[in-house]
Protein backbone atom coordinates (compact mmCIF):
# COMPACT_ATOMS: atom_id res chain seq x y z
CA UNK A 1 0.00 0.00 0.00
CA UNK A 2 1.32 3.32 -0.78
CA UNK A 3 1.51 6.37 1.19
CA UNK A 4 -1.06 7.96 -0.68
CA UNK A 5 -3.46 5.29 -0.65
CA UNK A 6 -2.74 4.87 3.56
CA UNK A 7 -3.62 7.53 4.48
CA UNK A 8 -6.81 7.89 2.36
CA UNK A 9 -7.99 4.35 3.66
CA UNK A 10 -6.76 5.28 7.43
CA UNK A 11 -9.47 8.53 6.67
CA UNK A 12 -12.19 5.80 6.39
CA UNK A 13 -14.16 7.30 3.11
CA UNK A 14 -16.44 4.57 3.52
CA UNK A 15 -17.64 6.57 6.55
CA UNK A 16 -17.95 10.25 4.51
CA UNK A 17 -21.72 9.69 3.37
CA UNK A 18 -22.31 10.69 6.92
CA UNK A 19 -20.94 13.67 6.34
CA UNK A 20 -22.41 14.72 3.05
CA UNK A 21 -26.16 13.76 3.99
CA UNK A 22 -26.88 15.74 6.23
CA UNK A 23 -25.58 19.02 3.65
CA UNK A 24 -27.80 17.57 0.79
CA UNK A 25 -30.70 17.50 3.15
CA UNK A 26 -30.32 20.83 4.63
CA UNK A 27 -29.21 22.71 1.86
CA UNK A 28 -32.40 21.00 -0.05
CA UNK A 29 -34.52 21.99 2.91
CA UNK A 30 -33.25 25.97 2.34
CA UNK A 31 -33.83 25.81 -1.29
CA UNK A 32 -37.69 25.61 -0.74
CA UNK A 33 -37.70 29.30 -0.01
CA UNK A 34 -35.22 30.85 -1.99
CA UNK A 35 -32.26 30.52 -4.25
CA UNK A 36 -29.42 28.52 -2.72
CA UNK A 37 -25.44 29.84 -2.78
CA UNK A 38 -23.30 27.00 -4.57
CA UNK A 39 -20.24 28.40 -3.00
CA UNK A 40 -21.87 28.06 0.86
CA UNK A 41 -23.43 24.63 0.32
CA UNK A 42 -20.09 23.53 -1.08
CA UNK A 43 -17.79 25.41 1.99
CA UNK A 44 -20.72 23.62 4.40
CA UNK A 45 -19.51 20.12 3.24
CA UNK A 46 -16.28 21.18 3.23
CA UNK A 47 -16.33 21.91 6.65
CA UNK A 48 -18.56 18.13 7.34
CA UNK A 49 -15.95 16.00 5.47
CA UNK A 50 -12.73 17.54 6.92
CA UNK A 51 -14.55 17.43 10.70
CA UNK A 52 -15.57 13.64 9.42
CA UNK A 53 -12.34 12.32 8.35
CA UNK A 54 -10.54 14.32 11.32
CA UNK A 55 -12.85 12.55 13.61
CA UNK A 56 -11.97 9.57 11.98
CA UNK A 57 -8.17 10.28 12.31
CA UNK A 58 -8.09 11.59 15.94
CA UNK A 59 -10.01 8.41 17.03
CA UNK A 60 -7.22 6.16 14.84
CA UNK A 61 -4.71 7.87 17.04
CA UNK A 62 -6.34 8.15 20.72
CA UNK A 63 -7.42 4.23 20.41
CA UNK A 64 -4.41 3.28 18.83
CA UNK A 65 -2.11 4.98 21.95
CA UNK A 66 -4.10 3.42 24.22
CA UNK A 67 -4.13 0.04 22.96
CA UNK A 68 -8.06 -0.28 21.82
CA UNK A 69 -7.74 -1.34 18.24
CA UNK A 70 -5.14 -3.97 18.75
CA UNK A 71 -7.18 -6.70 17.37
CA UNK A 72 -10.01 -5.73 15.39
CA UNK A 73 -12.11 -5.93 12.03
CA UNK A 74 -12.52 -3.41 9.36
CA UNK A 75 -10.79 -0.08 7.95
CA UNK A 76 -6.86 -0.53 8.49
CA UNK A 77 -5.91 1.92 11.57
CA UNK A 78 -2.94 3.45 11.29
CA UNK A 79 -1.52 3.83 14.41
CA UNK A 80 -2.31 0.39 16.30
CA UNK A 81 -0.84 -0.95 12.80
CA UNK A 82 2.59 0.64 12.99
CA UNK A 83 1.66 2.04 9.69
CA UNK A 84 2.28 5.76 10.59
CA UNK A 85 3.47 7.19 13.70
CA UNK A 86 0.94 8.33 16.36
CA UNK A 87 2.21 11.92 15.92
CA UNK A 88 1.89 11.49 12.15
CA UNK A 89 -1.85 10.72 12.73
CA UNK A 90 -2.45 13.59 14.99
CA UNK A 91 -1.26 16.13 12.72
CA UNK A 92 -3.19 14.62 9.79
CA UNK A 93 -6.22 15.19 12.66
CA UNK A 94 -5.54 18.64 13.73
CA UNK A 95 -5.28 19.57 10.09
CA UNK A 96 -8.44 18.10 9.25
CA UNK A 97 -9.87 20.09 12.10
CA UNK A 98 -7.58 23.11 10.75
CA UNK A 99 -9.61 23.51 7.52
CA UNK A 100 -13.08 23.08 9.09
CA UNK A 101 -12.11 25.79 11.52
CA UNK A 102 -10.84 28.12 8.22
CA UNK A 103 -13.44 27.27 6.31
CA UNK A 104 -16.53 27.69 8.58
CA UNK A 105 -14.60 31.18 9.66
CA UNK A 106 -15.53 32.21 6.39
CA UNK A 107 -19.02 30.84 6.43
CA UNK A 108 -19.59 32.99 9.81
CA UNK A 109 -17.61 35.74 8.29
CA UNK A 110 -20.33 36.24 5.07
CA UNK A 111 -23.44 35.08 7.35
CA UNK A 112 -23.36 35.60 10.77
CA UNK A 113 -20.68 35.57 13.06
CA UNK A 114 -22.67 33.70 15.50
CA UNK A 115 -21.57 30.53 13.66
CA UNK A 116 -18.21 30.87 15.15
CA UNK A 117 -19.61 29.78 18.61
CA UNK A 118 -21.35 26.85 16.82
CA UNK A 119 -18.23 25.90 14.97
CA UNK A 120 -15.93 25.93 17.88
CA UNK A 121 -18.50 23.57 19.94
CA UNK A 122 -18.34 21.23 16.75
CA UNK A 123 -14.58 21.02 16.59
CA UNK A 124 -14.35 20.68 20.24
CA UNK A 125 -16.81 17.85 19.84
CA UNK A 126 -15.30 16.35 17.11
CA UNK A 127 -11.73 15.87 19.18
CA UNK A 128 -12.82 15.08 22.74
CA UNK A 129 -15.12 12.06 20.85
CA UNK A 130 -12.41 9.64 21.49
CA UNK A 131 -9.28 12.28 22.68
CA UNK A 132 -8.68 13.77 25.75
CA UNK A 133 -8.35 12.27 29.54
CA UNK A 134 -12.10 11.34 29.81
CA UNK A 135 -13.07 11.14 25.90
CA UNK A 136 -17.20 11.05 26.05
CA UNK A 137 -16.93 8.14 23.47
CA UNK A 138 -16.00 5.83 26.31
CA UNK A 139 -18.86 7.51 28.19
CA UNK A 140 -21.80 5.76 25.84
CA UNK A 141 -22.43 9.31 24.49
CA UNK A 142 -21.05 8.74 21.68
CA UNK A 143 -24.21 8.57 19.64
CA UNK A 144 -26.00 11.50 21.11
CA UNK A 145 -23.47 13.36 19.67
CA UNK A 146 -23.82 11.87 16.56
CA UNK A 147 -27.53 12.92 16.23
CA UNK A 148 -26.39 16.17 17.24
CA UNK A 149 -23.66 17.21 15.34
CA UNK A 150 -23.97 15.09 12.06
CA UNK A 151 -27.70 15.77 12.90
CA UNK A 152 -29.17 18.85 13.98
CA UNK A 153 -26.26 20.61 13.75
CA UNK A 154 -24.84 20.06 10.56
CA UNK A 155 -28.38 19.78 8.30
CA UNK A 156 -30.25 23.02 10.25
CA UNK A 157 -26.66 24.92 9.75
CA UNK A 158 -26.20 23.72 6.06
CA UNK A 159 -29.29 25.53 5.95
CA UNK A 160 -28.83 28.67 8.02
CA UNK A 161 -25.88 29.76 6.21
CA UNK A 162 -28.74 29.94 2.88
CA UNK A 163 -31.36 31.56 4.78
CA UNK A 164 -30.23 33.03 7.71
CA UNK A 165 -32.48 31.17 9.94
CA UNK A 166 -33.53 27.29 9.84
CA UNK A 167 -36.96 25.97 8.83
CA UNK A 168 -38.91 23.20 10.27
CA UNK A 169 -38.19 21.20 7.21
CA UNK A 170 -34.57 21.01 8.10
CA UNK A 171 -35.49 20.36 11.76
CA UNK A 172 -37.66 17.26 10.37
CA UNK A 173 -34.90 16.26 7.94
CA UNK A 174 -31.80 16.76 10.29
CA UNK A 175 -33.34 13.74 12.70
CA UNK A 176 -33.77 11.50 9.34
CA UNK A 177 -30.37 12.12 8.69
CA UNK A 178 -29.32 12.07 12.58
CA UNK A 179 -30.89 8.60 13.39
CA UNK A 180 -29.21 6.86 10.00
CA UNK A 181 -25.85 8.76 11.33
CA UNK A 182 -26.68 7.11 15.06
CA UNK A 183 -27.23 3.73 13.40
CA UNK A 184 -23.73 3.99 11.36
CA UNK A 185 -21.85 4.50 14.73
CA UNK A 186 -23.68 1.77 16.80
CA UNK A 187 -22.80 -1.09 14.24
CA UNK A 188 -19.71 -0.16 13.99
CA UNK A 189 -19.54 -0.41 17.86
CA UNK A 190 -21.09 -3.49 17.56
CA UNK A 191 -18.46 -4.91 15.73
CA UNK A 192 -16.06 -3.48 18.17
CA UNK A 193 -18.29 -4.66 21.34
CA UNK A 194 -15.77 -7.36 22.80
CA UNK A 195 -12.67 -5.21 21.60
CA UNK A 196 -13.81 -2.53 23.35
CA UNK A 197 -15.00 -3.90 26.35
CA UNK A 198 -11.54 -6.04 26.60
CA UNK A 199 -9.78 -2.64 26.65
CA UNK A 200 -11.86 -0.72 28.69
CA UNK A 201 -13.72 1.46 26.14
CA UNK A 202 -17.11 1.88 27.59
CA UNK A 203 -19.25 2.53 24.56
CA UNK A 204 -22.43 2.41 24.56
CA UNK A 205 -22.75 -0.95 22.44
CA UNK A 206 -20.82 -1.98 25.99
CA UNK A 207 -22.51 -0.48 28.30
CA UNK A 208 -26.23 -2.01 27.39
CA UNK A 209 -24.65 -5.27 25.85
CA UNK A 210 -24.73 -6.50 21.76
CA UNK A 211 -28.73 -7.34 22.34
CA UNK A 212 -29.92 -4.02 23.06
CA UNK A 213 -27.40 -2.39 21.02
CA UNK A 214 -28.92 -4.58 17.86
CA UNK A 215 -32.29 -3.23 18.94
CA UNK A 216 -31.43 0.21 19.35
CA UNK A 217 -30.02 -0.18 15.56
CA UNK A 218 -32.73 -1.30 14.47
CA UNK A 219 -35.43 1.51 16.10
CA UNK A 220 -32.33 4.15 14.40
CA UNK A 221 -33.18 2.45 11.24
CA UNK A 222 -36.93 2.69 11.40
CA UNK A 223 -36.66 6.00 12.96
CA UNK A 224 -34.69 7.17 10.78
CA UNK A 225 -37.04 6.45 7.93
CA UNK A 226 -40.21 7.16 9.72
CA UNK A 227 -39.18 10.72 10.21
CA UNK A 228 -38.44 10.96 6.45
CA UNK A 229 -42.29 9.80 5.72
CA UNK A 230 -43.21 12.27 8.40
CA UNK A 231 -41.96 15.15 6.10
CA UNK A 232 -44.19 13.85 3.60
CA UNK A 233 -47.06 15.07 5.28
CA UNK A 234 -45.58 18.45 4.61
CA UNK A 235 -44.02 17.72 1.14
CA UNK A 236 -45.25 14.91 -1.05
CA UNK A 237 -42.27 14.75 -2.70
CA UNK A 238 -39.75 13.90 0.59
CA UNK A 239 -41.61 10.65 0.19
CA UNK A 240 -39.47 9.86 -2.46
CA UNK A 241 -37.08 8.50 0.40
CA UNK A 242 -38.69 5.50 0.90
CA UNK A 243 -36.93 4.36 -2.30
CA UNK A 244 -34.20 3.53 -0.13
CA UNK A 245 -36.36 1.63 2.88
CA UNK A 246 -35.64 -1.80 0.79
CA UNK A 247 -31.45 -1.42 1.30
CA UNK A 248 -32.39 -1.52 5.19
CA UNK A 249 -33.38 -5.59 5.04
CA UNK A 250 -29.83 -7.06 4.25
CA UNK A 251 -27.71 -4.80 7.20
CA UNK A 252 -31.03 -5.56 9.90
CA UNK A 253 -30.84 -8.67 8.76
CA UNK A 254 -27.47 -8.92 9.25
CA UNK A 255 -27.18 -7.44 12.66
CA UNK A 256 -30.21 -9.56 14.05
CA UNK A 257 -28.42 -12.24 13.68
CA UNK A 258 -24.80 -10.49 15.47
CA UNK A 259 -22.92 -12.42 13.64
CA UNK A 260 -18.81 -12.43 13.81
CA UNK A 261 -17.28 -8.89 13.47
CA UNK A 262 -16.32 -9.24 10.23
CA UNK A 263 -19.25 -9.77 8.77
CA UNK A 264 -20.65 -6.84 10.49
CA UNK A 265 -18.19 -4.84 8.45
CA UNK A 266 -20.68 -5.40 5.39
CA UNK A 267 -23.32 -3.85 7.39
CA UNK A 268 -21.86 -1.47 8.55
CA UNK A 269 -20.93 -0.42 4.55
CA UNK A 270 -24.28 -0.97 4.35
CA UNK A 271 -25.92 1.20 6.85
CA UNK A 272 -23.29 3.89 4.86
CA UNK A 273 -25.67 3.38 1.67
CA UNK A 274 -28.63 3.32 2.88
CA UNK A 275 -28.09 7.10 4.93
CA UNK A 276 -26.64 8.01 1.80
CA UNK A 277 -29.54 7.14 -0.39
CA UNK A 278 -32.13 7.87 1.55
CA UNK A 279 -30.37 11.41 2.27
CA UNK A 280 -29.97 11.72 -2.10
CA UNK A 281 -33.17 10.64 -2.25
CA UNK A 282 -34.90 13.00 0.06
CA UNK A 283 -32.89 16.33 -0.81
CA UNK A 284 -34.56 15.52 -4.22
CA UNK A 285 -38.01 15.41 -3.25
CA UNK A 286 -37.55 18.60 -0.77
CA UNK A 287 -35.90 20.14 -4.35
CA UNK A 288 -38.20 19.42 -7.10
Amino acid sequence: MTGLSLWVQGARPKTLGAAVSPVLVGTAAASRYGPVSDWRAIACLVVAVALQVGVNFSNDYSDGVRGVDAAREGPVRLTASGLASPSAVKRAALVCFGVAGAVGLVLAVAVDLRLLAVGAVTIAAAGLYSGGPRPYASAGLGEVSVLVFFGLVATCGSAYVQLHRVPLLAVGGSFAVGLLACAILLVNNLRDVSSDAAAGKATLAVRVGAAKAAQLYEASILGGLAAAAALGAFVPGALLALLAAPLAVSPLAVVARRPDPAVLVDALVATVRLQLALSALLALGLWL
